[in-house]
């Protein structure tokens, strides 16, 4: 098969079809049934990795190279194992981007709140994107310059009512070292509401749907964003880092960025976090 940007040569609804069986035959049998053999910690008792993750991603990367031979898979947990993996995203070929179980503290606790992120790029540039949480019965898709769904129901952020408080998710202060606390909490001011962020895919979700007016996080991992920064660009929001350059998903970005409902409302939050970095 020979890569087209525009997609025209992918089954979309094949791609869709893989996800949901992953979900269905890897992951929600597991949803509140696992055992504790199940559950391994990776770099610390906040950073864990379920049967789930491992099973599912095994299957999406499977499936979804079949879908779009000569294409490369970037899962999270393939690159915990192999980090030479993270190369594909500065290759010629087209990558998925995956993260099989988004928030796994969340799924390992009985939490509904967790998604299955995928996302295919080429040469940098996100083309589509799933966001998919089986536990919540919704699928959010993009495509580049075709606007995004959920459900099949057209998605726009709109944007924050004039004066209103800025409700924003910020990286959670269990995975943030002290310099990162310091900037981000630059966001407990007048006007702006800060809290700390669930599952990464479901908050850009939340954006897209207008019911989140902000993110702001300080780790890059292209697992968790690629979808979600598709998904808000596409329902009409923007997105960009305190050094006022577009997120990158191939890494080396300057830290923290953001993602909003609109324009206006993601520079107030790159102005407050860059007075502070």
């Amino acid at each position: 098969m020979t890569f087209s940007p525009d997609l025209s040569g992918l089954d979309l609804a094949a791609v869709e079809a893989a996800i949901r069986r992953a979900a269905a035959e890897e992951i929600m049998p597991r949803f509140r049934q696992l055992a504790a053999e199940d559950i391994v910690e990776k770099n610390g008792p906040h950073d864990l990795v379920t049967v789930a993750d491992r099973r599912a991603e095994e299957q999406l990367t499977a499936a979804l190279t079949d879908l779009l031979p000569g294409s490369r898979v970037v899962g999270e947990e393939a690159v915990h194992a192999d980090p030479t993996v993270l190369d594909a995203l500065h290759g010629d070929a087209p990558v998925w981007i995956v993260d099989p179980v988004d928030g796994t503290r969340q799924f390992v606790h009985g939490d509904p709140g967790f998604a299955t992120l995928v996302a295919l790029a080429h040469r940098g540039e996100l083309l589509a994107s799933w966001t998919y949480a089986p536990a919540l019965g919704l699928l959010a898709v993009a495509r580049r310059g075709a606007g995004a769904q959920l459900n099949g129901v057209p998605l726009h952020t709109g944007s924050p009512e004039p004066g209103a408080v800025l409700h924003v998710a910020t990286s959670h202060y269990d995975f943030t070292d002290d310099d990162q606390k310091r900037v981000l909490a630059v966001l407990d001011t007048a006007g702006v509401a800060p809290r700390p962020c669930g599952s990464a895919g479901l908050e850009y979700l939340h954006i897209a749907r207008g019911e989140l007016d902000a993110i702001a996080f300080s780790w890059e991992n292209a697992w968790d964003h690629a979808a979600g920064l598709l998904l808000v660009q596409e329902a009409g929001g923007a997105s960009g880092t305190v050094a006022g350059q577009p997120f990158r998903i191939e890494g080396g970005n300057t830290l923290p960025f953001t993602a909003a409902r609109d324009a206006e409302t993601a520079r107030r939050i790159l102005e407050l976090l860059a007075a502070a970095n």
